[in-house]
């Protein structure tokens, strides 16, 4: 310990911070900013002004335990149905309680019949559809090209950007659907980007698994 470079605490605090940096959620970033505080705070106290620089420190962290305390106390209130639970949980995990009944409240829950459709061919897609009981077919030019089942999500390929749909979507059963209009989605996002950080990942882990469905269908399929 006797050739220990205080520095290195000064260096360790701004790595945490660096890391904080790239977190989704609030409470993340909170967390790396009252560590990194933390960590600094022994380096302040060997330096110039080391009271100042120490209050400062100790500042930030009680803030940070603060606002996180009242967080996860905000969190802890929250109750969802279960129907609520299984979206957040296929889809909106990386959101906090809070963020996830937020954006949940923004849409609407609906019982649909067979046969209705939902997004149309080179349409933009109105809403994006969460399908939390029944099953769908897309079609493209009238050919059945998939399908999806419960707990899939329904146009979060174009629902953001407004980009035409390449396919039909149409219920083949009686269904149980979550929805948020398009418009509704985009600005709710603008006005929350750290939710929309989160939201993209769990549209890209959505398409990932369509394709893996895709492919799969693709190669149990007999050759001509």
């Amino acid at each position: 310990m006797a050739n220990f470079d205080p520095a290195l605490l000064g260096y360790l605090a701004l790595f945490i911070l660096l890391a904080a940096s790239f977190a989704v959620r609030i409470e993340y970033v909170r967390a790396g900013l009252a560590i990194a505080a933390l960590v600094a705070l022994p380096l302040a106290l060997v330096a110039g002004q080391a009271l100042i620089a120490g209050l400062l420190l100790l500042a930030i962290i009680l803030a940070n335990i603060a606002f996180g305390w009242r967080d996860w106390l905000r969190n802890l209130s929250i109750r969802f149905s279960s129907e609520e639970e299984q979206l957040r949980a296929r889809h909106f995990d990386r959101l906090s309680a809070t963020a996830a009944r937020g954006l949940i409240d923004q849409g609407h829950w609906i019982s649909a019949r067979q046969g209705e459709v939902l997004i149309r061919e080179n349409q933009a897609a109105p809403s994006l559809f969460y399908l939390s009981q029944g099953a769908a077919s897309v079609l493209r030019d009238g050919v059945e090209v998939g399908a999806v089942s419960d707990g899939a999500l329904i146009g979060e390929a174009t629902v953001l950007d407004g980009a035409q749909a390449t396919g039909t979507v149409t219920l083949s059963t009686n269904a149980r659907l979550w929805f948020i209009p398009a418009a509704v989605l985009r600005d709710y996002l603008a006005a929350n980007p750290d939710i929309a950080a989160a939201l993209h990942e769990g549209f890209a882990r959505a398409l990932r698994g369509k394709l893996a469905s895709a492919n799969a269908r693709i190669a149990e399929a007999p050759s001509l």
